[in-house]
């Protein structure tokens, strides 16, 4: 059985090619832009022909994400909560807590035994601490949003980051640079401050260990180090954290 699940949100759009529920053939990513109907046949088409695959061979398609009703070849949508769920159950069923940090937004989800939803929260009414803070802050800085994490690394004395909002952060931001701050020392002050603020949404659902992370950021070994360092614990992060609701899904399919 072939199923395909595509993950439509602010910033990108996300697909995955499972196959008999067991193994993940392909996956694609690519910026949402203004039309997400649009964004959800081109990554449908990109992950068919990954998977070497034609649309007549695809049995079910499931839609997640904020356009997941907008897609009129959808045979049946989810809710983002429940997809991150099942895709973290398939990919590690140990994990227990996850937290998914999108481009602008975050979620903070426990589940149970079997990867049901027991508790969530979501902060979905500013994208502070989210993807798009993080790219704010790079264009800041003029680095690249895929390289704060490794110059994160270099830090000896992170810098200290008091406002969340982004417009504010990115106002310390310039003025730290202006009295020739490290920029590792900045990053790795940006790293931290989100994690502050990702550990309390946690705690707000209650953390059950073992936890993973999903979600484009979790790419960022800088926020991944924050959080471990702050929490005292392994932070989990699959092979697939961008798509881990895409993956979620196509198993529900």
């Amino acid at each position: 059985m072939i199923t395909v699940g595509i993950d439509i949100g602010s910033l990108s759009t996300k697909s995955a090619v499972l196959k008999d529920k067991q193994e993940v053939l392909a996956y694609d990513v690519i910026y949402t832009g203004g039309n997400n109907r649009q964004s959800a046949q081109t990554t449908f088409r990109n992950v068919l022909d990954k998977a070497g695959l034609t649309e007549d061979q695809v049995d079910v398609v499931v839609t997640t994400g904020y356009g997941r009703e907008n897609v009129p070849f959808s045979n049946k949508n989810f809710s983002e909560i429940t997809c991150h769920a099942k895709g973290m159950y398939f990919l590690n069923p140990e994990i227990r807590t996850i937290l998914d940090i999108g481009g602008q937004d975050s979620k903070a989800i426990q589940l149970d035994d079997d990867g049901n939803v027991l508790n969530f929260l979501m902060n979905d009414k500013c994208a502070a601490g989210c993807g798009r803070f993080l790219d704010i802050i790079a264009r800041a800085l003029n680095v690249q949003l895929e390289e704060m994490g490794e110059i994160s690394l270099a830090s000896t004395s992170a810098a200290r980051i008091s406002s969340m909002c982004s417009v504010f952060a990115e106002t310390e931001v310039v003025s730290l640079v202006a009295v020739g701050t490290p920029a590792p020392d900045i990053v790795k002050g940006v790293h931290d401050s989100i994690a502050t603020r990702s550990i309390a949404l946690l705690k707000s659902v209650g953390i059950r260990e073992p936890l993973g992370m999903s979600g484009g950021v979790a790419k960022n070994i800088g926020i991944i180090n924050s959080l471990q360092e702050k929490l005292k614990m392994k932070v989990h992060v699959t092979d697939y954290p961008q798509v881990t609701g895409a993956i979620g899904a196509a198993y529900l399919g």
